[in-house]
């Protein structure tokens, strides 16, 4: 793992903690060491602070999502607005914690991340999966809308798959939250609105219907009407 925090004591803090924890940790204090450490330590999930001087967290994971580097990236924010959330999916960040934070938390946050850059064991299918005029290659991990190819993040494939397998039916809160993340974040988290409405953008094409559909106080469904 890479932890890339310029806070020293909030650093060592939670290297300490991840230690214990039981995982690997290179440490380091800012965004250029981070994506040295990267292509040398070549790490299983990143942790990134977004407020770092030089090359901050963003723009570390700008870099490595345009190198094509697919490895799972947890933001640390001090920035709590729906607008700073987005900012870190479109650099391309897979989840986010605000600071400050319950160092149970990252564990959780950290485990959904690694579990779901586990391979799944072979499927009984080519992996094509199809629903709604959405096409998905799981097994490459890519996913069109039409002839249009879709750039999707990790959690943002992981959330379509999800929907697209589940054409049709409502999937309710708790369920996606526990097939996604792992756990529930509980009624007073926007982290799945926040990310449904982003991959309403990324999959939305003029003139043609809406995809994605909220069931008020439940869940969501994919459809073409």
């Amino acid at each position: 793992m890479l932890l890339a925090e310029d806070d020293r004591a909030i650093r060592q803090a939670l290297e300490r903690a991840l230690i214990l924890e039981g995982y690997r940790v290179a440490a380091v204090p800012d965004g250029v060491q981070a994506l040295a450490a990267v292509h040398k330590e070549r790490p299983d999930v990143v942790v990134l602070d977004v407020m770092m001087p030089g090359i901050d967290g963003l723009q570390v994971c700008r870099v490595l999502r345009e190198a094509g580097d697919r490895t799972p990236v947890l933001m640390l924010t001090a920035r709590v607005e729906t607008s700073d959330r987005i900012a870190g999916l479109d650099a391309g960040a897979d989840d986010y914690v605000p600071k400050p934070f319950d160092v149970e938390e990252v564990f959780a946050r950290l485990r959904a991340l690694l579990r779901r850059a586990t391979p799944a064991g072979p499927e009984a299918d080519d992996g094509i999966i199809e629903a709604a005029g959405i096409r998905l290659d799981v097994h490459a991990r890519r996913a069109w809308r039409g002839g249009k190819e879709l750039e999707l993040t990790r959690t943002e494939f992981n959330l379509l798959e999800l929907l697209v397998r589940n054409a049709g039916r409502v999937l309710e809160h708790g369920t996606i939250y526990d097939r996604i993340w792992g756990y529930d974040f509980g009624p007073g988290s926007k982290n799945l609105a926040v990310y449904i409405g982003y991959l309403r953008r990324k999959i939305h094409q003029p003139g043609e219907p809406d995809l994605i559909h909220s069931v008020r106080g439940v869940g969501y469904t994919l459809r073409e009407s």
